[in-house]
């Protein structure tokens, strides 16, 4: 398959993970909230989550975004939380994998089987997850390269990010598809010459088929 390519590139949140959003109900379980308390959508609200639009339009980072989201869900607990770890921790810390997408998983295994590098790209992995939290996804054992701007500090979508990713990997760029949820970073990987997969969170089953198809599976 001259065409095909011959590693997969993923990011974590959103891509290998589900969404906050996705997992409102559980949350709001987990802490003990009334249900529909949290009431932010991001890309699922139709527009009416106004500190998405200003995350989406490069006005906050998405870090701000977490940060913000996850204070003001402290606040509601009468707690200060001043990092993502403090909600994921307490909203998903006893079964992590729960998070997981299931799409995810059988795409990171057809790729496998296929004889396919893995990879991950993240601007915050264990920043917002924590190390003990990755330690804990014995999927992730099966991946060539980790990439993880908590310890790189190079954020995508500069440059570098994804050489980090494409070095480890000992692979041309044009060999390796990479799936990103936020366009800005798919951008990024267009311009470091890597054929991408802009990843919808509303429909992950039509994202990794995309993303199977370009490695020729």
């Amino acid at each position: 398959m001259a065409d095909a390519c011959e590693a997969l590139i993923l990011d974590f949140g959103g891509v290998i993970s589900k969404t906050l959003f996705e997992t409102h109900r559980a949350s709001e379980a987990a802490l003990g909230l009334p249900e529909f308390t949290l009431d932010w959508y991001g890309p699922f609200g139709r527009g009416s989550d106004a500190l998405w639009r200003a995350m989406e339009a490069g006005e906050i980072s998405e870090r701000d975004y977490y940060f913000r989201r996850t204070a003001e869900t402290g606040a509601l607990l009468g707690e200060t939380w001043t990092a993502l770890p403090d909600l994921l921790r307490r909203i998903r810390g006893d079964d992590p994998a729960s998070a997981i997408r299931p799409e995810a998983l059988d795409a990171i295994s057809r790729a496998k089987a296929a004889g396919c590098k893995l990879a991950v790209l993240s601007n915050e992995l264990d920043l917002f997850y924590g190390a003990d939290f990755r330690a804990r996804l014995d999927f992730l054992r099966d991946f060539d390269v980790i990439v993880d701007a908590t310890y790189t500090k190079v954020l995508k979508p500069a440059p570098q990010a994804y050489a980090f990713a494409i070095e480890g990997l000992g692979l041309p760029a044009a060999a390796c598809v990479f799936v990103d949820d936020q366009w800005r970073n798919v951008q990024g990987g267009l311009a470091a010459g890597l054929r991408c997969v802009h990843f919808d969170v509303t429909q992950p089953q039509t994202s990794y088929h995309q993303a199977l198809t370009m490695l020729g599976l």
